[in-house]
């Protein structure tokens, strides 16, 4: 948003997608993945560009198998 200088006002109305569930990005809750396409077609990017995929740790098998 920063390259694009757009404010979450500005994406909304861009992509459709509503201030709301915007912030939920912010807040990394989970969004559907047809809202990611829309704020990419807002923004002309890719995914990659925004978000980032953290792997979840494994817990370790307590009974040592």
């Amino acid at each position: 948003m920063i390259d694009k200088e757009i404010n979450k006002k500005k994406l909304a109305e861009a992509s459709g997608v509503s201030v709301s569930t915007l912030a939920k990005l912010n807040r990394s809750e989970s969004v559907n993945v047809e809202i990611l396409i829309k704020i990419c077609n807002a923004l002309d990017c890719t995914m990659n560009d925004i978000m980032e995929l953290i792997p979840v740790e494994r817990e370790e098998n307590n009974n040592g198998g």
